[in-house]
């Protein structure tokens, strides 16, 4: 991709995605993380109506006169995008392939932090770590990410969740909110999720196409695995294979479903045929309460 090209479309993405986290998404998220706790900030006279758990004595002594603390919510954080950037990014059969789904809403969260004084920083993911952006605050930084996005091309085509969250676990110390952005088609990604939950806020970002649903009937049609490069010829025809299809997606989904509830994910579910801006503005304010 040529450079005025790209750049382009990094404006694109800034002008739309800015916008969408200042206007729609800043109040949900400030309230959806609310930083890692309380801090203390100043003392001042006792009033009435002040918890008496709150007085300190030290000070109370010192001046002979009541005094209590006064405490401020510790604003600051870190946030990580951890994005799949395997073959399967490439699928999309309705209004968008899941990569430009992915780019926008990353894009979106990215501002959504900054504007919150939070850092953020960025793990793509094929079946290894692709790369690593550590957590930074800026402008510069947001629209160096959205480049990324946008003209990252990732060495392999696998698919490997359990290896990103290992790397995460190791790379990140600090507790910190980590997205999860994949369609999770991957196994054994159990025991890695349960310890990044553990030590950090993990929220899983499903990316689904109605395709992966089930098949149309269209006759005989050749398919390729966008990760294994396999190629296949289906009979869209036959009943059984449509059922069986269809089948394999309602197993799937009931195995991902579980392991989020048992490891305590939050999950949200996003599709390429529908507007994204919805179900985030809706897990921000569930998030809220």
């Amino acid at each position: 991709m040529e450079t005025s090209e790209l750049l382009k479309k990094v404006r694109k993405i800034e002008l739309k995605t800015r916008g969408l986290s200042n206007h729609i998404f800043a109040g949900e998220y400030h309230t959806a993380f609310k930083g890692r706790g309380m801090a203390f900030s100043e003392v001042r006279e006792y009033q009435a109506g002040d918890d008496i758990r709150t007085i300190d004595w030290n000070v109370t002594a010192r001046f002979n006169n009541p005094f209590v603390k006064i405490f401020e919510e510790e604003r600051e954080m870190t946030v990580i995008l951890m994005i799949d950037v395997s073959g399967s990014k490439n699928f999309g059969t309705q209004n968008q392939m899941k990569q430009e789904l992915v780019t926008e809403l990353s894009a979106v969260l990215a501002f959504s932090a900054i504007q919150n004084n939070d850092k953020i920083g960025v793990i793509f993911f094929s079946d290894k770590v692709e790369k690593f952006i550590p957590p930074k605050k800026g402008k510069s930084h947001i629209l160096r990410i959205i480049r990324e996005l946008i003209a990252f091309e990732p060495q392999n085509k696998g698919t490997d969740i359990g290896e990103a969250l290992r790397y995460f676990n190791n790379v990140i110390k600090k507790r910190s909110v980590c997205f999860v952005i994949s369609d999770f088609i991957a196994e054994g990604f159990d025991a890695p999720l349960k310890i990044a939950n553990k030590k950090h806020d993990v929220v899983s970002i499903r990316i689904h196409d109605p395709r992966e649903e089930e098949l149309p009937n269209v006759g005989i049609i050749q398919m390729i695995d966008a990760e294994t490069n396999q190629i296949k010829w289906i009979d869209t025809s036959n009943k059984n294979v449509r059922d069986s299809y269809h089948k394999n997606y309602i197993n799937t989904e009931k195995t991902i479903n579980q392991l989020f509830k048992s490891s305590g994910v939050d999950t949200i579910q996003l599709r390429t045929d529908k507007d994204y801006i919805k179900p985030l503005i809706h897990f921000f304010k569930r998030r809220g309460k």
